[in-house]
């Protein structure tokens, strides 16, 4: 059997990464096995339905690089589809229309409540020949009356469903529009999915669904329903525990392979390892594996993840996403060797993209003001010694590198007989307005002699007037 998977978000609000999860599953499972992985918007609730759901589906799954072999494709521009499948159901008895009007529907609970038995619609128009004029109607699938379902479920393991508590479904509306169960069930025969992988909170749907595919003389996919992810407090997971637009995690300075691997340990593991490639990812996963366990979202191992990755990746991929948090300062950063450069310097020092970029901010623009405690406590007049010579030093340098700036450096130390961050620091603070940055020969070196001798002298210039 080829494989064929599907990832069907609904656009009623922003993707985030309950939704990534189910997405990175899916599209792992039709790699590991060389199928075919769908993307579907099921948009049918126009009412909650917003584009910019839509675009953020749409750019946030192209961000993450889970590319799909097939769509996007719409459910509101498979209508005609639905509408036609529903003719047919109806002309072999397998539907019917119902004309009880939301009154009768709201007496009928009432009742069932009032006898203690679990409301359900009771099917009192199944056998109706005859239209109840004036009154719109929907459509039911005729779900069958008794026996059972069984959802052999590759998370859960075997779920029975009793066809005794299912009642029959509403697949079209009284305003002719086809309903969410319906359509997904269509819209899986069509696509040939073998395998829908999605959260668990849809497990009730299945029985329903198995139901009409069966009626439909269709082989029904194979199901995993995997567990919803938690706050670290345990409750359901909310903005305030991470559960925001995927794509705020690219403007946070995520890198996206670090974001997917953090989400494919969610629920799933691979003996003792941590990091993964995508190319690792691919290879080891099973939908099998999958724990039924909810897991917990932890923000410190995400980050952790992050650094591991900005590490190891490519400084081409980190320097077109670093660019990208520069043009979020206001800074074009059109230097690629600097840009390299400066990601090699920061790449271990920095958790995520936007902290590496507002700590490098000083290498591609000038800062307006001195760090206040730092400039107290290292552009001094005792410092003006060090930065002239140091000033003297760089100028007369034949080649400029990071080696030959430490040897100006250290030159200086051994002349004043002070240590090396005695006279290091100092030059730290005028060339970078802080206390911190990469090493500072390396700092130098990326800087350039023009813009390392103009800001010496502008330290000098300010001890001069604020040293009294």
């Amino acid at each position: 059997m080829s494989v064929v998977t599907r990832f069907a978000p609904s656009p009623t609000g922003m993707l985030h990464i309950g939704g990534v999860r189910t997405a990175l599953f899916s599209w792992l499972y039709a790699r590991r096995f060389g199928g075919k992985f769908i993307l579907r918007v099921e948009d049918t609730d126009r009412e909650r339905s917003s584009d910019e759901a839509v675009r953020v589906i749409i750019d946030g799954m192209h961000w993450l690089g889970l590319e799909a072999d097939e769509g996007p494709y719409y459910q509101t521009r498979r209508y005609d589809r639905y509408r036609a499948v529903i003719a047919q159901m109806l002309q072999q008895g397998k539907a019917y229309h119902c004309y009880c009007t939301r009154q009768e529907l709201e007496q009928m609970r009432e009742q069932q409540l009032a006898r203690k038995e679990k409301p359900r619609y009771d099917g009192r128009c199944r056998d109706l020949t005859e239209p109840r004029p004036g009154i719109p109607s929907v459509v039911r699938f005729k779900n069958p009356l008794d026996g059972d379902v069984v959802v052999e479920d590759q998370v859960h393991g075997t779920v029975v469903f009793q066809n005794a508590e299912l009642d029959d479904l509403i697949i079209e509306r009284s305003d002719g529009n086809p309903t969410y169960n319906f359509c997904v069930v269509v819209d899986d025969m069509d696509m040939g999915v073998t395998h829908v992988i999605r959260g668990d909170d849809h497990l009730n749907n299945t029985p329903r669904q198995l139901n009409m595919l069966r009626a439909l003389g269709a082989e029904p996919p194979i199901y995993a329903h995997v567990p919803m992810i938690l706050g670290a407090d345990g409750a359901k997971l909310s903005k305030r525990h991470g559960a925001v637009s995927v794509l705020q995690y690219q403007e946070e300075g995520y890198l996206p392979d670090a974001l997917l691997n953090y989400l494919v340990r969610l629920g799933w593991s691979h003996g003792d390892q941590e990091l993964f490639s995508r190319e690792q990812m691919i290879a080891a996963f099973d939908i099998k594996d999958v724990n039924k366990a909810a897991s917990a979202f932890n923000a410190e191992k995400l980050l952790w993840l992050n650094q591991q990755h900005m590490m190891r990746a490519p400084v081409g991929t980190l320097v077109t996403a670093l660019r990208a948090q520069f043009a979020t300062l206001g800074i074009d950063a059109l230097d690629e060797k600097l840009l390299e450069g400066v990601v090699n310097a920061q790449r271990e020092r920095a958790k995520t993209l936007k902290e590496m970029a507002h700590n490098s901010q000083f290498f591609f623009r000038e800062f307006d003001r001195y760090d206040e405690k730092a400039a107290k406590k290292n552009l001094t007049a005792e410092a003006v010694a060090f930065l002239g010579e140091l000033q003297q030093g760089l100028r007369s340098l034949a080649e400029w590198n990071a080696g030959s700036v430490h040897e100006v450096i250290n030159s200086v130390a051994t002349r004043f007989g002070v240590g090396l961050g005695k006279v290091a620091q100092p030059l730290r603070v005028a060339i970078a307005g802080g206390p911190v940055s990469p090493p500072i020969d390396i700092t130098v070196a990326l800087l350039g002699p023009e813009k390392t001798g103009a800001r010496i002298e502008r330290a000098l210039k300010w001890i001069q007037q604020h040293q009294v």
